[in-house]
């Protein structure tokens, strides 16, 4: 019997087998921005969503791959489901404490490169400096973990961390979410928005 958090990693990552040919075949669905994914997430994963907001599936922490498959519900679906909405985030200071209990065991290093940059990615949505730099520092050990094929796509990780890591070491917040969460934006914020990749 298939654990329950199976057909989410499947859909998640896929079949592919090394770090290059898995982002290859999946980063438009991480990345891509399209409202048929989005209905597709809400149609396959919803409910498992509110069950994870609601605390109900903490059982999952118990492995590796559960785990990974729980901060994913709470990090990376709910910005998919509730796009553009205050709702997006409303699971990311638990996907935080969840994450930073698994990197206490060490669950990171039980999965492949890949699915340990969506554990990082946790961190990097934080609003908090020293998460900001974990990820940064995580990442940074991982690329120097990798062979030369998969080295550029760890690096682009790295790179997007940095910026991450920089917007909240200057601003405190990101502002790009201020309209989302109804939070007022600073003279010095508006003119950063303006900047090209000033949003994630």
């Amino acid at each position: 019997m298939a654990a329950p958090w199976q057909p989410l990693l499947e859909w998640w990552f896929g079949s592919a087998e090394s770090p290059f040919d898995v982002a290859k075949a999946k980063g438009k669905l991480w990345f891509g921005k399209k409202k048929s994914q989005d209905r597709e997430a809400q149609q396959r994963f919803a409910v498992q969503v509110e069950q994870a907001l609601a605390g109900d599936l903490y059982e999952w922490t118990h492995s590796p791959q559960g785990w990974l498959a729980l901060v994913l519900l709470l990090d990376q679906l709910p910005r998919m489901i509730f796009r553009d909405t205050p709702t997006a985030f409303v699971g990311d200071s638990l996907a935080q404490k969840i994450v930073g209990q698994g990197l206490q065991l060490g669950f990171d290093h039980q999965l492949t490169s890949i699915q340990r940059t969506f554990i990082y990615l946790v961190l990097e949505h934080s609003e908090d400096l020293a998460n900001q730099d974990q990820a940064v520092a995580k990442l940074t050990s991982l690329l120097a973990q990798q062979p030369e094929i998969d080295r550029p796509m760890i690096a682009s990780n790295l790179n997007y961390a940095k910026k991450h890591q920089a917007v909240i070491a200057r601003f405190n917040r990101f502002p790009h979410r201020n309209a989302i969460l109804g939070r007022t934006s600073t003279a010095e914020e508006l003119e950063f928005l303006q900047e090209r990749g000033s949003r994630f």
